[in-house]
């Protein structure tokens, strides 16, 4: 745990009681300060209970009297669409509103860091996708290479649940716009950002506000080194507003799929090579090609930014490379469930939107393809360039007679269960095919969320297996 500092003695409101906000209660506790803890929801405030909190109603009059901060859990809109109505109240009367980010970075140096030999560093990942697995691609090389490591933040544990630092240790964070925007503290040594693409737009009032609260772990956070995918606008002018120069190695840009040679660093994927460049000339080269655990031009980008972060933490190319060849990949997420008379079945559940799903179609050369669920604002008509390697489409749930009708004249079948799509697809496809579960839609029609789908897809093709 640790300890949040700089509030002893204080009253500090805690709203919402999942995994962050209970972590950030006992945080709090052990630090000296008073957490006054509230749910809307009355099995989590039971679950509070059960754990020995106190609770005190913020909704009532008169709640933030004596109040010196309220700590919000990151899913709780602050802003947009509308505040909650306990952070309003907040707001109204002047108490300063944060997360348990900003509590991390304002507690996690501490006066014993003055004994280590090499002072623990602090690596954050943001962006629209890949952020998950560059993040746990980063803590594999880590590991993989010896250095004491945690990771944390939108993936795993929260960041407040972890052990204090270890003498050269680094700390992987994986950010998501809900916790950089609201994070009143944030200060790494590496921070990464992956790609944008149209996501939570209602939450942050639009696309402008999106790429804003990305932003902010550049903008204010001033990491000694940026690492930045320039694949899109916004991160061409994220990386050109941090750098005082084309030259300047304290930027790291990265891509997949262009030549970067023109700066002072750079580290890009072409044809399934990946290639560090730097002041002109190249410094090692990888083929990607082999490796199983990152599969198409999409997990490319995320070895190019997991390898950029690494060389700034000093590890060399060749360290690198073993440990990219060593990954597995995450669960739901390009991940290779298993093989049968030469076809393979792949988890993509985490590919709930458009752009995630044309990244996943994108890395096979002939799919036949499951998706649908709940769809998002626009459907999936935007996927049509990326269709030419879909043998079949399997498509399910909600939109399912939706995305039938957007996919234009791709063969397709409605089969609206997982359990139908999963066999459909498996007596129908060829050796040299793969099954690929990219829904390109949320999960809450028929699953509580995209870990569920992609389990219950994982056990049903683990049956046929």
């Amino acid at each position: 745990m640790i300890p949040v500092r700089g509030l002893e003695g204080r009253k500090v409101a805690v709203l919402g009681l999942g995994r962050s906000g209970l972590a950030t209660a006992r945080a709090l506790q052990a630090g000296g300060a008073e957490p006054l803890l509230w749910d809307d929801s009355p099995e989590a405030r039971g679950r509070a209970e059960e754990q020995g909190f106190a609770l005190t109603d913020m909704t009532r009059d008169r709640a933030f009297e004596g109040v010196s901060l309220l700590v919000t859990s990151p899913g709780i809109p602050h802003l947009f669409p509308a505040p909650h109505p306990v952070i309003a109240r907040a707001m109204a009367a002047g108490v300063p509103v944060d997360n348990d980010i900003g509590l991390f970075f304002r507690s996690f140096a501490t006066a014993q860091w003055d004994k280590f030999d090499q002072a623990p560093r602090v690596v954050c990942v943001t962006g629209s996708n890949g952020k998950s697995t560059t993040t746990a691609l980063i803590h594999h090389i880590l590991l993989e290479c010896g250095r004491p490591t945690q990771m944390a933040g939108n993936i795993g544990r929260g960041v407040l649940d972890l052990d204090p630092a270890r003498d050269g240790e680094v700390v992987v964070l994986e950010l998501s716009s809900y916790q950089t925007d609201l994070a009143r503290a944030l200060t790494p040594d590496v921070a990464v950002f992956t790609n944008l693409s149209p996501d939570h737009l209602d939450r942050h009032g639009g696309m402008g506000g999106y790429f804003a609260a990305k932003r902010r772990l550049f903008a204010e956070g001033g990491p000694d080194r940026a690492v930045i995918g320039v694949d899109e606008p916004e991160g061409r002018y994220l990386a050109g507003q941090l750098a005082s120069a084309p030259e300047d190695d304290r930027v790291i840009r990265i891509s997949s799929g262009q030549k970067l040679d023109g700066f002072g660093w750079s580290v890009f994927a072409r044809k399934g090579f990946l290639s560090e460049w730097r002041k002109g000339r190249q410094m090692a080269s990888i083929d990607l090609r082999p490796m199983q655990g990152l599969p198409g031009a999409h997990n490319h980008q995320n070895a190019c930014a997991a390898y950029a972060a690494a060389r700034t933490l000093g590890l060399a190319p060749k360290q690198i490379e073993a440990a990219l060849a060593s990954f597995a990949g995450l669960p739901h997420r390009s991940q290779l469930v298993g093989e049968k008379g030469g076809v393979r079945f792949v988890n993509d559940s985490k590919a709930t939107n458009v752009d995630s799903a044309a990244k996943a179609l994108q890395a096979f050369p002939k799919i036949r393809w499951i998706a649908g669920g709940l769809g998002k604002d626009g459907g999936i008509a935007a996927l049509q360039p990326f269709l030419g390697s879909v043998v079949k489409a399997y498509l399910i749930g909600h939109s399912a007679r939706d995305f039938a009708l957007q996919i234009g004249a791709t063969p397709h079948e409605i089969c609206e269960t997982m359990d139908r799509a999963v066999t459909r697809a498996a007596a129908e496809a060829l050796p040299g095919e793969v099954v690929l579960l990219a829904p390109a839609a949320a999960s809450f029609d028929q699953y509580p969320n995209f870990e569920k789908r992609g389990e219950d897809f994982t056990a049903r093709v683990k049956a046929l297996l």
